[in-house]
């Protein structure tokens, strides 16, 4: 494939999308990590718990960053559409939470890694599921 076979693969909407969504789940990963850190180490909470805080609260930050950034092109941007864009990603991700929850505890329980990593894994994991029925769903692109 030459040059030009390249960028029109790369610079293809859903590629793009993909990447910047993989981009808002890193940094939200990390934001997420280290809340969680926060909350076990110094909050002394259960880490399934403390993980639950955490992943709410990345929930809020990475419709943020996806509705301003990642799917700009079919942003939410009066008030009312914007809060229908945040109850459907809530419900997506939400429903995400479970799957993440179990995956994090399988990890640590059954293949004994230490949390922090276990939830690197869990989030990537679930964050295929939750690309897919975001951009489908909360943002409706097909």
């Amino acid at each position: 494939m030459g040059d030009s076979g390249y960028r029109s693969v790369t610079n293809h909407p859903t590629v793009v999308r993909l990447y910047r969504f993989v981009v808002v789940g890193a940094s939200a990963a990390l934001v997420q990590s280290a809340v969680l850190w926060l909350l076990v180490e110094l909050g002394g909470l259960n880490y399934l718990v403390a993980a639950t805080i955490a992943i709410e609260l990345t929930i809020i930050l990475q419709f943020v960053a996806n509705n301003a950034w990642t799917f700009q092109h079919a942003s939410y941007s009066d008030r009312s559409d914007y809060l229908v864009g945040l109850l459907r990603t809530n419900v997506v991700r939400g429903s995400a939470i479970p799957i993440q929850l179990a995956l994090l505890w399988a990890f640590v329980n059954w293949a004994g890694l230490v949390y922090l990593l276990a939830n690197g894994f869990a989030i990537f994991i679930s964050g295929l599921y939750r690309y897919y029925l975001d951009s489908r769903w909360t943002w409706q692109i097909a």
